[in-house]
């Protein structure tokens, strides 16, 4: 009988046991999502913050992109500038010298 009995009340326990274990691990599983929510929220509004940004940092580069882009056609405007003066101040000291030349030539023919 005291066989009996002990199995019986060891049965009971383990009823109770899984009924406990099966609790706990439903209090464990809400207390995950709880725990989960507010873990989600912080991981959300960092996203939102990182791709905000990203966005800027797109933007920024699109507007240094542009920039260099002005920049390098300023640069070639002024080396075109820069060789067009080049090249009629050559033209303008040949222009000179000719005209030195000639009026030295012109000098020289003159009776003193």
């Amino acid at each position: 009988e005291l066989w009996v009995s002990l199995e019986e009340h060891q049965d009971a326990l383990e009823l109770i046991m899984s009924k406990y274990r099966k609790q706990m691990l439903q209090l464990l599983e809400g207390r995950k999502r709880e725990e989960a929510e507010p873990v989600l929220k912080v991981h959300q509004a960092n996203s939102g913050e990182i791709e905000s940004q990203i966005d800027r940092i797109c933007e920024m580069g699109e507007v240094m992109r542009k920039a260099v882009q002005v920049d390098d056609e300023q640069f070639f405007k002024v080396q075109e500038k820069l060789a067009q003066l080049e090249l009629e101040n050559k033209e303008l000291r040949e222009l000179l010298l000719i005209s030195k030349e000639s009026f030295e030539v012109g000098r020289e023919d003159l009776p003193d």
